[in-house]
């Protein structure tokens, strides 16, 4: 009797050691995330100013790598241009991240990523940090001595990230999941940060395989589960052309927050407003304007307002992206370059001296800003 009193005293003792560890080791598993709930992304939003504010690529940078390259890198640069969007009431920005400089520097990529938020942020300016693109005239980023800008062709150099060869390619996948939970783990708390924009425009395939990808990329950050939502843009009101519904689908299912891009008029434009608004959630246009197709501050800025759309117009100081010039024409596969500057800008705020393109422009935006409170 002693000994089964024993042997049942010992295997008591063994359940409760068990136990105890198995209960250890949950409390140290990283809690996955699920998608916001309607209450709690609501909920987000109302405590926030309305977001306005700009696509920001420093003037000189034409592609990612020269946005993120120590050898390009300039601090009095994008301080002086950050100073520009606050002068307009801006309190927010879009950035672009870039996965292969990491990749060939990782702290120093982080240290200048640091420096870029730290500058923002002395400006008033929270980010919406962007990680990966199918856009851009370049498919497979390279580092080294960058392309320079064709003459009279809009934004002739930009790249995409992380390229076509590792959407494509599921073995190349691992080191981008590295490099994205790396800056999501560093910044998940970080109220500088406003949201995450996971992916540019996915619906932007052409040669990309891109929705296994795309499948991934919400997977990881969900692993790291940051305490700011998670979106990625609508590319084109769904039904129009070059609607992918697949991918709009899993974006709409899979987003904390909605976000669109449009560079349509206010017919257009309202059209797509009234779309997302049925989600029922926070909605951000983080792309829009272009002058010469309707899309200006006096007419679609109001519009966002009015309907608590957070708004980031493409492009602020003028520069290596030539993105004050429309996009071109193309005639039999190739892009028709313009041989004089345009009468009306297509984007962008500012000249590098800091000189506006349109002083009444500004005046509008920053009376516009004056009163960000919903």
């Amino acid at each position: 009797m002693k000994r089964v009193l024993a042997l049942t005293a010992l295997l008591c003792a063994s359940l409760a050691v068990v136990s105890a560890a198995s209960k250890k080791k949950a409390e140290s598993a990283p809690v996955i995330g699920e998608r916001w709930s309607e209450e709690k992304a609501n909920a987000w939003y109302a405590e926030k100013e309305w977001p306005v504010g700009c696509v920001f690529v420093p003037s000189y940078a034409g592609t990612p790598v020269e946005l993120w390259g120590a050898e390009y890198f300039d601090e009095q640069v994008l301080d002086r241009e950050l100073g520009l969007a606050e002068s307009l009431g801006f309190n927010s920005i879009r950035l672009f991240l870039c996965d292969i400089v990491w990749q060939n520097d990782p702290d120093g990529f982080m240290d200048r990523l640091e420096k870029t938020i730290s500058l923002a942020d002395k400006h008033g300016l929270s980010l919406l940090l962007t990680f990966f693109t199918n856009g851009g005239t370049i498919k497979n980023p390279y580092l080294g001595p960058q392309p320079q800008p064709v003459p009279g062709i809009h934004n002739s150099t930009w790249m995409s990230s992380p390229g076509r060869d590792v959407v494509n390619n599921p073995e190349k996948w691992p080191i981008i999941e590295k490099y994205l939970k790396t800056i999501l783990t560093k910044y998940k708390d970080d109220d500088r940060i406003l949201a995450w924009c996971l992916y540019n425009e996915p619906e932007n395939t052409k040669t990309f395989n891109t929705l296994p990808f795309l499948r991934q990329v919400y997977k990881w950050a969900r692993e790291v589960n940051p305490s700011q939502p998670l979106t990625s843009p609508m590319w084109c009101r769904p039904g129009t052309n070059n609607t992918n519904l697949p991918i709009v689908a899993f974006v709409c299912e899979h987003s904390d927050i909605i976000s669109f891009h449009s560079y349509a008029n206010y017919a257009e434009t309202a059209l797509f407003v009234k779309y997302v608004l049925q989600f029922n959630r926070p909605v951000l246009c983080s792309e829009w304007m272009a002058r010469t197709r309707g899309s200006d501050y006096y007419t679609i800025l109001p519009l966002y307002k009015e309907h608590k759309i957070g708004a980031y117009s493409y492009g602020l100081v003028n520069g290596k992206q030539q993105c004050h010039l429309p996009w071109n024409k193309i005639v039999d596969g190739k892009k028709i370059p313009y041989t004089e500057e345009p009468p009306v800008w297509f984007h962008d705020l500012f000249y590098k001296d800091g000189t506006p393109w349109n002083s009444d422009e500004v005046r509008f935006i920053q009376a516009m800003t004056a009163n960000k409170k919903f």
